[in-house]
């Protein structure tokens, strides 16, 4: 099938040099971003005959393309890489970890650095060790570390609170951290306590090993023998740590270990995390194919992902080595990339023999049971979200089954703290960075009707306002809904309807479903529509009105919470504005202040025994009777 743009551009026009080029659709967000050594060789091969059907589909859906020419193929490679990250174009391979791998991390940016289990987005400054298969793990191995280097654990509210009272955490006590807290260790003595912790999960073994033998013998010979027990359980400790980490390649080598497995819609991807010849961790991926890619493009998509942001969720540092099941797509300039990313030569091989290949053969085995895992639940999810749709569509009358459902609810508190809700479903999924909150601001009072008008005249005069315009990135608000679903009765769907109209956009579907009965009303129908109990399709639409009736409270609850909290410390007895200021400044939060014993709180300037009791009091007091009223 040939696509006869006519937007389609002249093979003449186009420059012939490496560069990256963007297809955008009408409203000028970007839907693909591509590289290629020559635009005029690359570009016009989307217009030709035999083209995928994602192609046709991307192709259909575009109006315009752009390129940027680069000085080579390198550069091209890095500058797709930045566009991706920031376009995130729907027609590009899209990547997400088939589950949120935990980390050990070390916080070297602070003055008092602390080892903690975390998941999600890196920060700069942090040390990582992982990932994890389970937290577990992580803190079974940190129970294990700190009785040898006793560096802190503690959450910064209970390391503040001991600094202020001078009085260690339990921790402490049980020989699990060093009190830094208190000055038990100098910064210099902590420091190295941590830089030894980290040489030791970067896999220098050794020297720690050498260190804990010798102070066992120097103190037995010394008579001290409690002291020699204690730094024997040290290096049992140490041993169940190194025993864990089993040894997979003959040299103590870093390296990361890449396979993937797959079908024309998905992959699954694993990556073994190799150093010092040990495995450190394991991270697996799970790849929509949007787009038509033989192994080594997909591959070579798949490198870009993992080491093109290291500081990302899904990202992670260069290793000297990378083990792959077979050769990525332009393999000369993925390798220049590479090197230029660690700053040193990075090496991309095929194993063909020996523990190398053994090791892939695990990779692969992992990475076919994660695709086996990925496809049946894939099964059962789409089909019940297809099923879900077209049954709605069906149910209420529509031209084609709303892949974007939008979902808008009202909360309030009496006449107070009125607020609003946009919750976006896409094929049938939650899409939360879509989400949006609303605040009123022309409607005063408790009128749920007129709020409902606000807030769609709002979203929908931001999509007009957004359709067309010249951008960078596409604002959330520029996408047009499927179905617009309203979380009430008939009067709030009729001015969500009113409102539409005014705006030219009566042509967007919208219905609502009442809370009492679960009744489905269309515009200008009297009557409700009947949807089955037990449907997919009213199972969906409740879940989108839970979730709308959700994210509406929550919203609520944050503005409502700091006038509560704030009448809680105007009623305390004996306290002014100054002594008000000192006890929020001190503790932190009203929440701190609660967690308070009276003897910490004797401690803020200006408050004494005495008064601090009968804070305490007071404070508890008013809690309960703060929560009772809004209850």
């Amino acid at each position: 099938m040939a696509h006869n743009a006519a937007w389609r551009p002249r093979s003449g026009d186009i420059p012939d040099s490496s560069g990256v080029y963007f297809f955008r659709d009408a409203s000028d967000r970007v839907i693909y971003v591509g590289k290629a050594k020559s635009l005029r060789h690359r570009v016009p091969n989307y217009f030709g005959l035999g083209l995928h059907p994602r192609t046709v589909a991307m192709v259909s859906e575009a109006a315009r393309v752009e390129w940027i020419v680069t000085a080579n193929e390198v550069e091209a490679l890095q500058l797709e890489v930045t566009m991706i990250k920031k376009y995130r174009p729907r027609f590009n391979v899209r990547y997400r970890d088939d589950k949120s791998y935990p980390y050990l991390a070390v916080t070297l940016d602070e003055e008092v650095p602390r080892a903690m289990v975390v998941r999600g987005k890196k920060r700069k400054g942090v040390k990582y060790y992982g990932p994890f298969a389970h937290a577990y793990a992580i803190r079974d191995t940190l129970d294990l570390l700190i009785r040898v280097f006793p560096i802190r654990t503690s959450r910064p509210g209970v390391f503040e609170r001991a600094k202020r009272s001078g009085r260690p955490c339990l921790l402490y006590d049980i020989g699990r951290c060093s009190g830094p807290c208190v000055g038990a260790v100098t910064p210099e003595e902590y420091r190295k306590h941590v830089e030894d912790f980290c040489a030791f999960m970067d896999g220098a073994h050794e020297p720690v090993i050498r260190r804990l033998q010798a102070e066992m013998t120097a103190a037995a010979e010394a008579l001290q023998f409690e002291q020699a027990a204690r730094i024997r359980d040290q290096l049992a400790a140490v041993g169940r740590v190194i025993e864990r980490q089993q040894m997979v390649t003959e040299r103590p080598e870093d390296l990361d270990v890449i396979a993937f497995s797959g079908d024309e819609l998905e992959a699954s991807f694993q990556v073994f995390f190799v150093r010092r010849g040990r495995v450190t961790g394991r991270k697996g991926f799970i790849v929509d194919k949007v787009e038509d890619l033989d192994p080594p493009e997909l591959l070579a998509s798949f490198l870009e992902n993992l080491y093109g942001d290291p500081d990302g969720p899904t990202g992670t540092d260069v290793p000297k080595e990378i083990l792959v099941p077979v050769v990525p797509a332009n393999e000369e300039v993925m390798l220049e990339w590479l090197a230029m990313l660690r700053g040193t030569k990075v090496a991309i091989r095929v194993p063909e023999r020996g523990a190398k290949r053994k090791l892939l053969a695990t990779v692969e085995d992992n990475a076919r049971e994660g695709f086996s895992q990925s496809r049946l639940k894939r099964a059962s999810d789409f089909a019940a979200r297809s099923r879900a749709l077209n049954e709605l569509k069906d149910h209420l009358g529509l031209d084609e089954a709303p892949l974007r459902i939008e979902c808008y609810d009202i909360s309030n508190l009496g006449t107070t703290d009125v607020v609003g809700s946009m919750v976006v479903f896409e094929d049938a999924l939650p899409r939360k960075s879509d989400y949006r909150k609303f605040k009123m601001r022309t409607v005063e009072g408790q009128d749920d009707v007129a709020s409902m008008g606000e807030m769609i005249q709002r979203r929908f005069q931001r999509y007009l306002d957004e359709v067309g315009k010249e951008k960078d990135r596409a604002s959330r608000f520029s996408y047009r809904p499927g179905l617009v679903v309203i979380d009430g009765g008939k009067g709030q769907l009729n001015r969500a309807v009113e409102v539409l109209a005014d705006l030219g956009l009566s042509d967007i579907p919208v219905a609502s479903l009442a809370k009492r009965f679960e009744e489905v009303y269309r515009p200008g129908e009297p009557e409700p529509r009947i949807i089955p109990r037990g449907s997919e399709a009213l199972y969906l639409l409740q879940r989108i009105r839970d979730e709308a009736h959700r994210f509406a409270v929550g919203y609520q609850r944050t503005k409502r919470t700091p006038r509560m909290t704030s009448s809680l410390l105007d009623k305390l007895p004996g306290v002014g504005d100054v002594r008000k200021k000192a006890l929020v400044r001190h503790f932190g939060s009203v929440k701190g202040l609660l967690r308070a014993a009276p003897d910490d709180i004797a401690l803020v300037p200006g408050i004494g025994r005495s008064l601090a009791g009968r804070i305490y009091n007071a404070l508890h007091g008013l809690e309960l009777d703060t929560e009772r009223e809004a209850g």
